[in-house]
């Protein structure tokens, strides 16, 4: 235990996870201790973005067992979600509405102040299209979003799903300098990549998942 809270932020023990008769996760086993960043390889299909989902309570698995903060995800699913802090590969936002409106209705679902959200959309540097709608966002634009998304919520434990994708080189850093924070702070980090070099520097682990195991960590 570190402060109360288990040193484990993520334990992952033996997960299975179907799809009809495929097998998409075998056996897959893994822990992310508070304080740490982990990195997921792998190629297209290997079952980075499965774990991810089952993490985030988005799927159940269908075997062994998984837990964030020590909150069984299938069990405590609702503790786990104020835990997480998820960005899938795409960033999930409501076009229609404006990058303010979005982060005003992600604020109150989580019982936010609306303060919070004007200086989230500045630590991300979108304060000035904030009124804007992000159907005319470019793809790059609406991932600076789905971060400042995160930094409202500012959550204990992050799942990132290809977090780079269409983000500049300003746009890397800033996606860094926000997990650097959070993992400094006694957070923890579990990204699933295809290219290593965006997060390379600030990686403590990376662990290697072929067709649904574990095969190799570094």
């Amino acid at each position: 235990m570190v402060n109360g809270q288990p040193d484990r932020a993520i334990n992952v023990i033996g997960l299975g996870k179907r799809f009809g008769a495929r097998w998409v996760l075998r056996g897959v086993s893994l822990e992310v201790r508070r304080g740490e960043a982990v990195a997921l390889l792998g190629p297209n299909g290997s079952g980075k973005s499965t774990v991810l989902r089952i993490l985030g309570t988005l799927l159940n698995p269908n075997s062994g067992s998984a837990s964030v903060n020590g909150l069984d995800v299938v069990r405590d699913a609702s503790g786990v979600r104020g835990q997480v802090g998820y960005l899938a590969h795409t960033p999930g936002l409501y076009d229609d509405l404006t990058a303010r409106e979005n982060l005003r209705f992600a604020a109150d679902m989580l019982g936010l102040p609306y303060a919070a959200v004007e200086s989230s959309l500045e630590r991300v540097g979108l304060a000035h299209v904030a009124g804007d709608r992000v159907r005319g966002f470019s793809a790059g634009m609406q991932r600076r979003l789905a971060l400042a998304r995160l930094v409202l919520q500012d959550p204990r434990v992050l799942l990132l799903d290809e977090p780079y994708s269409n983000l500049d080189a300003d746009g890397v850093e800033l996606m860094n300098s926000v997990i650097a924070g959070i993992v400094r702070s006694g957070g923890a980090l579990l990204v699933a990549l295809h290219e290593l070099a965006p997060a390379k520097a600030m990686l403590d682990r990376t662990l290697t998942l072929v067709e649904g195991r574990i095969e190799g960590a570094h």
